[in-house]
Formats: structure tokens, sequence, C-alpha cells
């Protein structure tokens, strides 16, 4: 194992005192190849072109002598002291950080950064990162060769954005452009860079004591009472059937909801407010208006498509948890085609019930239905004010159940 093992963040700037003393003892020194270039990294020290990280590790690992990782920006945030750290290489390291690229990206932004989320976007993440930044006013990506600016702009077809592009901050070929989300794809862009997505109506001030927006910001509760969504909510979207079916969707950031026939939008802006990224779907245009209306008056970011399902559906992008409020069974099975991991509806029968649930487990999900019944009291004389009975369907796939 190597004697000593020293993790240098690079940022453009000068190193420091620290960072130089590091080097000049390196017997083996790893980085990209503008790192490997820097004169302070000895002649004589064996040098690892850093491709894979987790590689180089066990090189490092191997190596008996003093070793030297270079790598852009802060290395413990998203950087390469996670993987220099994992049991597997039982590697000890030190630490010399440099400013982050985000920090340097909002910098030369001029933007504060406290209530932006962070995500890293590769081809495995790419989808997720996409979601995040439809659901968020202020999103930095930390993008990879194939998941890029051009493929987050291509991923956000039909949500206005506006990209600030960082590319390869703090070297001499260092650029920053600002354009619209459908623009990025027409351009090249150089590798390393940070997109700051912006876009949106905040919900009130962001930030505070948390970084980030606070998750379901704003009011208290999973679900809230048909007065904050106007009142005249249909039978499907009363409050107790609402929050059960929040409970088994689970939506969270990073995923894409579908709610197909929105009605007042209330199931839309639960979602929402518990940071996932949501397309609102409904035939009828009053729906439609009254869920983008419901939408900016609890502060919240969703996508509204006014159209039929299941024929509107073709075009939108991939769910991870589908809401079925209206469209019956036709509509489930198509949702069901497209695979998300979970999808939830409900039915006024159990013949009716049953038929979707047949329609599920032939599409291989597992099924449960349970018969909810909920009574509204009035507190003032305890007396009954609303009732209401459902056939609550939920399917999971069982490969996907994480």
């Amino acid at each position: 194992m190597a004697d000593r093992v020293t993790v240098i963040g690079w940022d453009g700037s000068p190193l420091t005192a620290a960072a130089r003393a590091a080097l000049g003892a390196a017997t083996l020194v790893a980085g990209a190849a503008h790192h490997l270039a820097l004169p302070e990294v000895p002649h004589t020290a064996e040098r690892i072109r850093l491709g894979s990280v987790a590689l180089a590790a066990r090189r490092i690992a191997r190596h008996r002598g003093t070793a030297v990782v270079l790598a852009d920006g802060d290395p413990g945030f998203f950087g390469v002291v996670r993987t220099l750290r994992a049991p597997e290489f039982g590697l000890e390291v030190e630490v010399v950080p440099a400013v982050s690229s985000v920090a340097t990206a909002f910098a030369r932004a001029g933007m504060p950064w406290d209530d932006a989320h962070v995500v890293v976007a590769h081809r495995r993440t790419l989808r997720r990162a996409v979601n995040v930044c439809r659901a968020h006013t202020k999103v930095a990506v930390l993008t990879s060769p194939g998941a890029g600016p051009a493929e987050l702009g291509l991923l956000l077809e039909g949500v206005h954005r506006t990209f600030v592009i960082c590319e390869e901050l703090g070297t001499d070929r260092e650029q920053v452009t600002i354009l619209t989300s459908d623009k990025a794809a027409d351009h090249t862009w150089r590798d390393p860079n940070v997109v700051i997505v912006i876009g949106g109506t905040a919900g009130g001030a962001e930030g505070g004591w948390i970084a980030g927006r606070e998750p379901a910001a704003g009011s208290r509760g999973w679900t809230l009472p048909s007065a904050a969504y106007g009142g005249l909510m249909g039978e499907g979207e009363l409050e107790p059937l609402r929050a059960a079916q929040l409970a088994r969707l689970g939506p969270r950031v990073g995923d894409l909801v579908w709610d197909i026939g929105c009605g007042s939008g209330a199931f839309a802006v639960e979602s929402a407010r518990a940071g996932a990224a949501v397309i609102a779907v409904d035939s009828a245009p009053e729906a439609c208006a009254r869920t983008e209306s419901a939408a900016r008056h609890h502060g919240v970011q969703l996508q509204v498509v006014h159209g039929s399902a299941p024929h509107v559906l073709e075009n939108l992008p991939e769910p991870d948890v589908v809401r079925v409020g209206g469209g019956g069974a036709a509509v489930v099975s198509a949702v069901a085609d497209r695979r998300p991991q979970r999808i939830v509806t409900h039915a006024a029968t159990r013949d009716a019930a049953e038929l979707v649930g047949r329609d599920l487990t032939e599409h291989g999900y597992r099924v449960e239905c349970a018969l909810l019944q909920s009574v509204e009291l009035d507190t003032r004389a305890w007396t009954e004010r609303e009732r209401s009975v459902a056939f609550l369907l939920s399917g999971v796939l069982p490969e996907r159940t994480g």
C-alpha cells in the first residue's frame, strides 16, 4: 500500500504550499492530462492518466511510495475521494481542497447557490437528473460525456428552462454561455462542463437554513383539504383517497409522475411538493387551467398536457410512477405498456376493479386492492357530512420495487 495518499483539488489557480509540497514528494501522480502537464509534477514520478478512478485506486494501493491524485475542483464534492476511500482499496487519504466547479459556475453567473439542487448526470442517471430540472427552479448539473447540455436540452422538451453552460472552468479555454434549453442541442460542448438550469416560478423565499429547497415547503400535510384547491373536487380526488394513492406511489426527488385525469390538480401538486417532476394530463381545458392555477398558488413546478388518454401519452417521457384518475381499464392498460415502477388507480365497483386488476396482472404487475370507505364528520354537531367508497388498486413491478 502507498505510504501516503494526498488528493489535491485544482481550480485553475496557483497551487497552495501544501499542494506543492505533496507533489514534490510524490513517487506516483494520477490525474487528467491537464493535471499531469502541470510544472509541479515531478519528472521522476510514475504517472497515471485518470480514466477509471477504481483502476487508479488499485494501482495506488499496490504502490510502494507516496501517491498524489489531482482532480478538478473540490475532490470531496461528488469527486474521487469517495471512491479512493472505499473499503476494497483500504486507502486513507489527505485532502487539499479547492473551490468546487459548482461554486465556480455560480460565481461566474453572479448567483447565490444555497437554494440550488446539485445533481450528477451520466448515462445511467441522466433521466433522473432531468426530472430534478423539471421539478425545481435552480439546479446545477455536473455533466459527463454523453450526458451533457445537448442531452439535457433534448430530454427537457416541452419545459422551458434557461441554461448557463460553463465549459472548462479554471483553464485558459473557460467559456460561459447563456441560452434557452431548446437551443442546447444545436451546439457542441467541451468537457468538462457544469450546467446551471434555471426556470419556473419559485414558491416564496427559498434557502435560508438548508441547502436546496426544503421538500414540501409551505402548508404541512401530505395532502391538503379540498378548500386548498378551490373545492368542488371529484369523487376520485377526495383527501382520504389521495393520501392512500400518494402512500402507494411514494413520489420522490428524481421521479417523473404522470397524473392522468388531473382534475383540480390536487394529486399533481402534492406529488410536486414531494420533490418529484410531474406531468398532469386531462382532456378538459378547465381541468388543465385549474391545475396550472393550483401549481402557481402552491409554488411548485409541473407540466400540464391537454389531451385524451391513451393517445396523448404516446409522446410523453417515460414515467416512474403513475396515477390514473380517469379513463378506466383502457388507460391503465396503455400505462402498463410503458412499464412504470408503480401504478395506482381507483374503481367505483368491484367488477370494474377486477377488470383493471386482471389487466395489471397480465402485464406482470403484483396487484393489491383495498376497499376504502371514509366518512367525514361535522365536529360541531358530530353528524355525518360526506361519505365516499372506492376500490383502491395498485400495481408494482416485482423486479423494480426499490
